[in-house]
C-alpha cells in the first residue's frame, strides 16, 4: 500500500456523473424486468 500526501489526494477524481447514472438505470430496469417476470409470469411465443 502506498501513503499518498494531501495535495496528491486533492487531485485524484471519481467517476463521471453519467457513467453513474447509467448503471443506476440500468439497474433500475433490471428490478423493474424481474418484478414484472415474476408477477405477470407469460410464456414467450
Amino acid at each position: 500500500m502506498e501513503n499518498i500526501d494531501y495535495k496528491t489526494m486533492e487531485s485524484i477524481t471519481g467517476g463521471s456523473w453519467g457513467g453513474i447514472a447509467l448503471v443506476v438505470t440500468a439497474v433500475v430496469i433490471f428490478i423493474a424486468g424481474l418484478i414484472n417476470g415474476y408477477t405477470n409470469p407469460e410464456r414467450c411465443d
